[in-house]
């Protein structure tokens, strides 16, 4: 059992958490600047949103690749280094999505984002992993989680309030560009450059680790249980502002506004998860928040009034960032030696979740209505939550 960390439980240096959670924030803005203004980059190439929306596509598969690619790298390089790479991969997306002059390469760049973001999001973890005492590593997750989460509180109103000057493109510059040169600089100057990690010979096959990881019940289990829990908060992500605009009939201006409450709630939920995680243990809070999450994706279609559906669409959207911080926090020490691969396949497997989870509530949406919808992608949150119950241990504790 692991109870610290690799060397001694010294305290990471003053900028080490600041880099992570403005690494993980920067991966951000690119993202909601594409879906906030996917209409105006059409109108600038003559596309229609469907066209247009496929770099949402782009991006979910270089994610993908990327993604198990540094599953391999992560055994090789030292893990700041990837995380630099990764950031500067984002920095050439947002200058070559600027610099676009047609619809293909606008493709091209903005999938460069996704492949930095496969790279950058596994390597918070894993910094975190080997720099941080144990007891410590759950609060530090979940500032990295909201780290990403606000960027939908604080990115959305400065990209709108851009783009109404210079059209879409002028947040680039103006916003998406100075936060990830700042996030490099940070990481730059507050990451150490020697790895703690427990050294893998460089003569190990690297295709074991991840032999090792998938020939273990408990990491598979995290896996399966990170894609359903995925797939669950589509619910709320994608389908909520359009829940509430078509039953319920409020308004564009309303709808935005709980959706921003439901980010908020999101980043408050991730960050209260430390101390239960910490009372608790990883397993325990990760089968409950996955559990409540489910209930409550489930519940806010349910209720016919209004107020109601939006409270407790906010609960859902509170536990569902606790069970970010505490699946993530429970993936992490699965195989402590290679959390790196570890957390890069979890990155891959959550892209995968998020897919199937718009799949299936679109069908469901189709077949059944917003009730079907919220049926099905709750109903894998609560499948998430049995996973992790009957099929995960927790390494840091005695099962």
């Amino acid at each position: 059992m692991e109870t610290n960390s690799s060397s001694s439980g010294a305290s990471p240096r003053k900028l080490f958490l600041p880099s992570l959670v403005t690494a993980s924030f920067a991966s951000g803005p690119i993202s909601v600047l594409a879906a906030l203004l996917l209409i105006d980059i059409g109108n600038t190439f003559g596309t229609s949103v469907g066209v247009t929306g496929q770099i949402n596509t782009a991006y979910s598969i270089a994610a993908f690749i990327f993604a198990l690619l540094t599953g391999f790298l992560s055994v090789k390089f030292k893990h700041k280094s990837l995380l630099l790479v990764g950031v500067l991969l984002m920095i050439v997306s947002a200058l070559g999505c600027f610099l676009a002059s047609d619809f293909m390469s606008l493709l091209a760049f903005y999938s460069l984002s996704g492949a930095g973001y496969a790279i950058v999001n596994p390597m918070t973890f894993t910094l975190v992993g080997e720099h941080f005492p144990l007891e410590k590593r759950a609060k530090a997750i979940g500032w990295i989680v909201a780290g990403g989460a606000l960027v939908y509180v604080l990115g959305a109103p400065i990209i709108a309030l851009m783009s109404g000057f210079e059209g879409w493109r002028f947040p680039l510059l103006g916003f998406v560009l100075p936060v990830l040169l700042m996030s490099l600089l940070i990481a730059s100057l507050g990451l150490p450059s020697a790895s703690r990690r427990s050294q893998i010979s460089l003569d190990t096959k690297t295709h074991l680790s991840f032999k090792d990881i998938f020939s273990n019940r408990s990491a598979v289990a995290c896996l399966i249980g990170d894609t359903l829990r995925s797939a669950a908060f589509v619910a709320i992500v994608l389908y909520a502002t359009s829940f509430f605009r078509q039953r319920f009939l409020i308004p564009t201006e309303l709808a935005s506004l709980v959706l921003l409450g439901g980010a908020l709630s999101y980043v408050l939920g991730s960050l209260a998860t430390g101390q239960l995680i910490n009372r608790f243990g990883r397993k325990s809070s990760t089968v409950l928040t996955a559990l409540l999450s489910g209930v409550f994706a489930i519940s806010y279609v349910l209720v016919p009034n209004v107020w109601v559906s939006i409270a407790l669409m906010l609960i859902a959207s509170w536990f569902f960032g606790m069970v970010a911080s505490s699946a993530n926090s429970l993936t992490l020490e699965q195989i402590p030696r290679l959390r790196g691969t570890m957390m890069s396949i979890d990155t891959a497997v959550i892209n995968v979740g998020s897919a199937l989870g718009t799949m299936a509530g679109g069908l469901a949406l189709l077949l059944l209505s917003y009730e079907g919808l919220g049926s099905v992608l709750g109903a894998t949150g609560i499948l998430a939550a049995i996973i992790f119950c009957f099929l995960a241990k927790d390494p840091t504790r005695s099962q």
